[in-house]
């Protein structure tokens, strides 16, 4: 397994201050349009949320003590099921909605006929008769009677397209494991249709048995010594990325139906994929590279280990390395109780450390460049980074801290840095971990009151239809912020010291901590967020303009 290097900290002077404004700057609004999981304030938290690359899917993972996953799935239209319109198998039935939520649809069709003929062209990618539909409540015990079962953390859908019918989700606990779960339509008959009665809530209680039997655990990773805080899969889902309370971060190699390398075949897939949990279960604690096969597959293999941070691992995103960092196409970032982030590159088959960002120190020289790229000097964090959003290009990273800021970084290529930066040069002033063909990180900006002091606990960049330079953050104020990065002369920065103005506040939006929140990938009006309250919240961003 790959052992982690010491790597060249990432230095500077000051940092510029990236807000332009402490109220919302346009008319741009962000509204509630439907509550998929009511707030229990008694009961379990809702800690993280994962869509599906199409957005067909939505996956929430609850703690305890009912610690539990749900899954829904979108329809535009209450006739008809998702996945007949994408032409594949239409003979699901699934649970109706609470009546709850269907007022709160009710209503929201009413403000829809209020808004102006802009409004509605602008936001036409959702529609009216637009529902999730709650479609399986997953569980990772097999008895029923044992209640008493490790926080579920994290979730992700691996990178795989809904329409190829295997639908992959993997899901990380505090007892340090995780399970691959598999879309099963062989099990779809077992659903039960329900009336809009007033007794769907509890029909949805009583149907959890069925509903589970819709994704089923097919593999199960473990390695970390206790809980796994996160999890992530690389673009096309041919790396899942894990981290933890042990400080350390692993990275497998996967293959499943739908990645790069995994199963192709419908006949091979249900042959490899039809496995019982326990023979394809995979311990990696004992240190090597551990691989197991199973009928046509092999489904993952633990590349690497890596270690350097000196606290929790609380958050990881992959990324494209542009060609500057290592040999590989993607690079990993890690964020910790440290105050740190880190970045893993791959080289010649190992992964490295190949830079620590927001640590000061003499890693980086004496931090000169020209007078318009300063490289920051000291500290960027000063307390726990607890979560990590990357722009869709790559080359612009958001880092949410316990101290209530966010900072931006810019990547800069290889060249870059020997031009703009000259005293950070990898070969005279790093360790020999960092290659000299290595790009640089360098903090351009800093929103040092984005939740005032409560700390920012999820960022998620906005897909590009939702416009240039947005991002979401909740935090532990129970706020959902978005953010704009302003353009052009009238005031607005540039890449190396961009300008931010908060656009759209959702004051209040959860009866607590708001843990997660994240952009549909394909809607750039859709958001979800879930919180310590238990809530599972759907919002609407509407894009207005500056005031």
């Amino acid at each position: 397994m790959a052992a982690a290097a010491e790597a060249p900290t990432m230095a500077t002077s000051t940092i510029p201050k990236s807000t332009t404004s402490a109220a919302p700057a346009s008319s741009s609004s962000l509204e509630q349009i439907s509550t998929l999981s009511p707030t229990t304030l008694a009961g379990s938290p809702a800690w993280s949320a994962s869509f599906s690359i199409d957005g067909q899917y939505l996956a929430v993972c609850f703690g305890n003590p009912d610690t539990h996953v749900k899954v829904w799935e979108y329809c535009r239209g209450s006739s008809r099921h998702p996945r007949e319109q994408n032409g594949l198998i239409n003979n699901a039935k699934y649970s109706s909605s609470s009546i709850s939520q269907k007022k709160q649809q009710q209503q929201q069709k009413q403000n829809q006929s209020s808004l102006t003929a802009s409004d509605k062209d602008q936001n036409d990618n959702i529609e009216d008769e637009e529902e999730w539909k709650l479609i399986a409540i997953l569980r990772d015990d097999d008895d029923d009677n044992n209640k008493k079962k490790r926080t579920i953390r994290s979730v992700a859908f691996a990178p795989t397209s809904s329409t190829l019918g295997v639908p992959i989700l993997a899901t990380a606990s505090f007892d340090g494991s995780v399970l691959i779960w598999e879309h099963c339509p062989d099990h779809d008959d077992n659903y039960n249709e329900h009336d809009d009665g007033e007794n769907d809530s509890e029909n949805d209680e009583n149907d959890n048995a069925n509903l589970s039997h819709y994704f089923e655990p097919i593999a199960q990773l473990q390695g970390h010594e206790n809980e796994i805080k996160c999890l992530a899969w690389n673009a096309t889902g041919s790396l899942l990325a894990t981290c933890g309370r042990d400080k350390t971060v692993w990275i497998w190699e996967c293959y499943l139906p739908g990645t790069v390398g995994g199963i192709t075949s419908s006949s091979a897939t249900t042959t490899a994929m039809s496995v019982v949990m326990d023979d394809i279960r995979i311990g990696g604690g004992g240190g090597g590279r551990s691989r197991r096969e199973q009928g046509d597959g092999e489904f993952f293999e633990c590349l690497a280990v890596l270690q350097g941070h000196d606290g929790d691992v609380k958050s990881i995103v992959f990324g494209p390395s542009h060609s500057q960092w290592g040999e590989g196409e993607e690079v990993l970032y890690s964020a910790s109780y440290d105050d740190t982030i880190r970045v893993w590159a791959e080289e010649s088959g190992e992964w490295y450390c190949a830079a620590t960002l927001g640590r000061g120190g003499s890693g980086g020289g004496s931090g000169g460049g020209s007078s318009d790229h300063a490289l920051v000097m000291g500290a960027v964090h000063s307390s726990t980074v607890w979560s990590l959003g990357l722009t869709p290009g790559g080359v612009r990273l958001f880092s949410g801290s316990e101290d209530g800021s966010i900072a931006i970084w810019k990547m800069y290529t290889a060249a870059e840095r020997r031009r703009l930066f000259p005293n950070n040069n990898a070969t005279t002033t790093t360790t020999a971990a960092v290659s000299h063909t290595d790009g640089l990180w360098n903090c351009v900006g800093k929103l040092p009151d984005a939740h005032s002091t409560y700390a920012v606990l999820s960022i998620d960049c906005a897909p590009s239809r939702a416009g240039h330079g947005r991002v979401v953050s909740g935090g532990g104020d129970n706020c959902i912020n978005i953010y704009r990065e302003e353009e052009g002369d009238g005031g607005g920065g540039n890449s190396d010291a961009p300008k931010f103005t908060l656009e759209a506040v959702a004051i209040d939006s959860h009866d607590g901590d708001v843990n997660c929140v994240k952009w549909h990938p394909r809607d750039g009006t859709c958001l979800v967020s879930c919180g310590d309250d238990g809530a599972v919240r759907m919002w609407r961003y509407r894009r207005g303009t500056a005031i």
